[in-house]
């Protein structure tokens, strides 16, 4: 359970439910062992009363006169009358058969009808129970999937090119719903377990130790199955996750990529690994499920055994004089009564297992450290000041996974109020200078300079907020297309005049008001019900809503018409933004541009602005020549 103690500070911060919960389960056990007490009690009066009176009367036994305290009538009756106000001590003669028969009905009924207020009292106790444990579990659970999203955020890229999403998923959901039963079932069941063994085996012992001792003789056997049984349940939980996990990864990729699905008419491919996916799950639910089976047939099998021997030793004891009938029927109610406590151990064991299983996944999310953070108290927070440059100096980054080499000993520098283009072949690392520069990774080599101060030292949340930066995989969230525009700056209203100038602005409004329902369209998953170009384009408002001081364009204009895009610059110009950093394959795109960085393999080749490159001759050229034959 070593990985479990890592919930003790939540469970700590819900302390009172807990404590309170345990005040509940102590009374509802208290009531649950008086209740059988009942029943001994009142078949005793009753084995009395038909021995020494009713016995005699049937035997024609002439009848003497009796007094009704010479009846056996048992303490508890005595205190509810004494509470009644009457003194138990009635001296009216029976004179009759029937004068017993009336005070044993009474003494059956009085009996019966305590047994019942016991187990009412025991209900509400119970119900009472769940509300403050279970309660408890479920904002454990709360705070545990706010504590696990909130550390995602703060992950760096390198982290989610390493895990998948439906891992991610999995660990956020079923993983924390399988910590959750060990919060909230297996705490209550386990304290429910010691306080009504302690209470049982108390009274058990004050009436007869012997009969105690053949009674819970099985016991000790029972856990020892449960100690070899629940040894194999740790691992195969494991398995069983990660089985769930693959096939979690599996269909959330296959949804999300459906259209290429269809469109390679790979559908039967897909369902048939699919079902290698799942028949994998199955098999390792079912060997976690034939482990768990082996729990109820052992504890039924001991737990009778227990009963059989409470009654044949029982019934050696009261002949031999040692014991009253009714503590037999009160001992095999209190074996009963151990028998699901003693039955939830095995599920409590396994419900343990399974969380713990999980709770080690999850931690091994929450142990991960962004390699990207924040410098502390120490870290610059102030806005760019209005002569801000932006500097590159010999930067390298190799990509860890596959060990290519994106940027090899790269400098340049971009002066505030400048427009810098950056192109280049596929793979050469133009995409990859933005995301150093939006620190979404650090530089292996070399070091990024923002307005004098390195990335490292400033703080990042006020550095992000000095970009507004348009990715090449447009990403749009499944709301309304106002809502996705105000998402870049979310002190603006979803239908407000910023959103529909932002709209205009990168040149999708006429679109958005071609919509019947305008800004209020509801986008699908990922703008699925939008063109390639529309969703660029609410990409671009998205990042022009913000004001951004240093504006980010990655390859965002390749689905857009040159008349439109010749529009979308000119808005960016009047943006008043102090710089600009466009990566675009399209050369009509950087023709605007102050200056244009070439990159091949990662190095810097070429320089200049549109036309200095073109007079080079040089690789610029070449791809200038290639694109207007296309064109």
């Amino acid at each position: 359970m070593k990985s479990l103690f890592a919930l003790n500070p939540m469970i700590w911060n819900h302390r009172g439910r807990l404590f309170l919960g345990i005040v509940f389960i102590a009374f509802t056990n208290v009531f649950a062992v008086w209740a059988p007490s009942m029943i001994g009690e009142g078949v005793n009066a009753l084995n009395d009363a038909n021995r020494d009176f009713l016995v005699p009367l049937d035997q024609g036994v002439p009848l003497k006169k009796l007094m009704v305290n010479e009846v056996r009538i048992p303490d508890n009756l005595r205190v509810l009358s004494s509470a009644l106000g009457d003194s138990g001590e009635r001296n009216t003669a029976i004179s009759s058969k029937q004068d017993i028969l009336d005070l044993v009905v009474w003494i059956g009924l009085m009996q019966a009808c305590l047994f019942l207020l016991a187990y009412f009292i025991k209900g509400i106790f119970s119900f009472l129970t769940r509300q403050t444990v279970i309660v408890m579990s479920r904002l454990v659970e709360y705070d545990l999937k706010a504590r696990i999203y909130g550390h995602y955020q703060k992950l760096d890229a390198t982290f989610y090119k390493s895990n998948d999403t439906g891992d991610l998923m999995n660990r956020i959901s079923e993983d924390v719903s399988n910590v959750r039963m060990y919060l909230g079932p297996a705490i209550m069941y386990s304290l429910n377990l010691v306080v009504l063994v302690s209470l049982v085996v108390g009274v058990m012992l004050y009436i007869d130790p012997v009969l105690t001792a053949f009674a819970l003789l099985p016991l000790p056997l029972m856990s020892m199955g449960i100690y070899f049984i629940s040894s194999n349940i740790h691992r195969k939980s494991d398995a069983k996750q990660q089985a769930q996990s693959a096939v979690s990864s599996f269909v959330q990729q296959h949804i999300a990529g459906m259209r290429v699905l269809k469109s390679f008419h790979r559908e039967d491919a897909a369902a048939q690994r699919f079902d290698v996916e799942t028949d994998m799950y199955k098999m390792r639910v079912l060997d976690l499920v034939k482990v768990e089976a082996m729990f109820m047939p052992l504890i039924v099998l001991l737990v009778g055994l227990s009963t059989i021997l409470t009654v044949y030793v029982g019934g050696h004891r009261v002949e031999a004089g040692h014991l009253d009938l009714g503590h037999i029927f009160q001992f095999v109610f209190y074996v009963n009564l151990l028998t699901w406590p003693f039955a939830s151990v095995g599920w409590v064991t396994s419900l343990v297992q399974k969380a713990e299983a999980s709770m080690a996944r999850i931690l091994a999310f929450l142990n991960a450290q962004p390699k990207v953070q924040s410098p502390g108290e120490m870290a610059r927070t102030d806005v760019l000041s209005k002569t801000h440059k932006l500097t590159f100096d010999k930067v390298s980054w190799t990509y860890p996974e596959t060990g290519i080499l994106a940027l090899d000993n790269l400098s340049f520098e971009v002066q505030s109020g400048e427009t810098l283009g950056i192109t280049g072949r596929t793979g050469s690392g133009k995409s990859t200078v933005l995301q150093l520069l939006m620190r979404m990774m650090d530089p292996q080599k070399g070091t990024i300079v923002l307005d004098g101060t390195p990335l490292p030292e400033w703080d990042l949340a006020s550095m992000r907020r000095c970009f507004g930066y348009v990715p090449q995989d447009v990403f749009l969230f499944s709301d309304t297309i106002g809502n996705n525009i105000a998402f870049g700056n979310l002190q603006v209203d979803a239908r407000g005049p910023e959103v529909i100038q932002a709209a205009q602005d990168a040149g999708v409004l006429e679109d958005i008001e071609g919509f019947e329902k305008g800004v209020d369209t509801l986008l699908g998953e990922r703008g699925v019900n939008l063109s390639g170009g529309q969703k660029q384009r609410i990409s671009i408002a998205r990042a022009l809503i913000k004001s951004p001081r240093i504006l980010l364009l990655d390859d965002c204009l390749s689905a857009v018409d040159t008349k439109t895009e010749d529009a979308i610059l000119s808005s960016i110009e009047r943006q008043h933004t102090s710089c600009t950093i466009i990566v675009s394959h399209r050369l009509a795109s950087l023709r605007g541009a102050d200056r244009i960085l070439v990159l091949d393999e990662g190095r810097l080749v070429e320089e200049g602005t549109h036309q200095e490159l073109l007079a080079a001759n040089g690789l610029y050229a070449t791809m200038h020549e290639q694109q207007q034959a296309e064109a």
